[in-house]
């Protein structure tokens, strides 16, 4: 099985210690948008898409890099690419009323994408309110956080 992580890893490298975690799993690259092959992606069996949590949404190179994938198709069988969503974040989802991985599941989706899994788990926050208390979560993501990834 081919697969390809995508991840913004941008304040502390948790989201990133979760990609790699998900990748070693998968036998998966990890690249930055910038870094991603779009010829790749459109060949893997199952592609990731994560980056931590900013103002309730995922970080904008993320969803800027998935906007400028052209559709992908299907494979032999006739079956859509799989994908999986992840994040990072310092405050918890709210899954009933907001989900930081529905946008861009659903901008996945219209790419021709089957998004089989989502993934969320607390990590380091240090956002302007909690920077004076050293953060949020200063011990996340765990080992628990990091085994569910697997």
């Amino acid at each position: 099985m081919k697969a390809v992580i995508v991840c913004v890893s941008v304040s502390h490298g948790n989201t990133r210690r979760v990609a790699d975690s998900m990748a070693e799993v998968l036998e998966a690259r990890v690249v930055t948008p910038e870094e991603a092959d779009v010829g790749e992606v459109g060949e893997a069996d199952i592609v990731g898409f994560g980056s931590g949590v900013f103002y309730g949404r995922l970080h904008p190179r993320l969803t800027g890099f998935v906007r400028s994938l052209p559709g992908v198709s299907a494979p032999p069988g006739g079956e859509r690419r799989g994908a999986f969503v992840f994040a990072t974040s310092g405050l918890p989802e709210l899954s009933l009323v907001f989900s930081y991985a529905r946008p861009l599941s659903q901008l996945l989706q219209g790419k021709g994408f089957e998004v089989e899994a989502t993934f969320s788990c607390r990590a380091l926050d240090t956002w302007a309110p909690f920077k004076p208390l050293g953060g949020l979560h200063k011990h996340r993501p765990n080992a628990a956080d990091i085994a569910a990834a697997r």
